[in-house]
């Protein structure tokens, strides 16, 4: 029978490597580190190790010598042994949860940059706008500039001997009568 291998199918890895878990990922194997970290500096964990240490340094010191297992003669060379060992573990564990928590401060930082840029450039914006809508108002007539312009356009009629006469704006009935002209009565 004929090897049924296409070029265009990547082949199947028939290594005898170890293989992760599939539930272990880096993010999870993260999570465990830091909240060992986190366990490892509670007052629990510290007064825990040290009455680990104390009974088992009393118990291999004043035991009797056939219920010793880690006796002082040797200088507790398996306490010094598991002592190192989990410092071994520890320090590695440790440094992996800071990392991410540096990684997590270094995302929320470029966040409050990303952000904090937003806010100035809507401030700018709106700077501008209040800007440009106090140079409008500016050049707008108001109402006490419009009175005293025709203020002065009454004196200077008056000054050429025109009469000004003021007529009271016609009601509703007089005006359709007298045909909308407000002068003529």
């Amino acid at each position: 029978m004929a090897d049924r291998t296409r070029i265009d199918q990547p082949r199947e890895a028939r290594s005898l490597r170890l293989r992760r878990p599939s539930g272990l990922t880096n993010e999870a194997f993260g999570i465990i580190a830091e909240k060992f970290a986190r366990f490892m500096g509670t007052p629990q964990f510290l007064i825990g190790m040290t009455v680990f240490v104390a009974v088992w340094l009393m118990w291999n010191t004043f035991a009797a010598p056939e219920l010793q297992f880690d006796p002082r003669e040797l200088n507790y060379t398996l306490l010094t042994l598991i002592l190192s060992l989990q410092a071994s573990y520890a320090a590695p564990l440790i440094l992996l949860a800071q990392n991410r928590q540096d990684d997590r401060d270094r995302v929320a930082f470029e966040q409050d940059r990303i952000q904090a840029e937003r806010n100035l450039a809507d401030t700018e914006f709106l700077t501008r706008e209040v800007a440009a809508l106090r140079i409008a108002i500016r050049d707008a007539a108001t109402r006490d500039f419009v009175r005293s312009e025709l203020r002065s356009l009454l004196d200077e009629m008056e000054e050429r001997g025109l009469q000004v006469t003021p007529v009271a704006p016609p009601e509703g009935r007089k005006r359709s009568e007298n045909g909308g002209n407000p002068g003529t009565a």
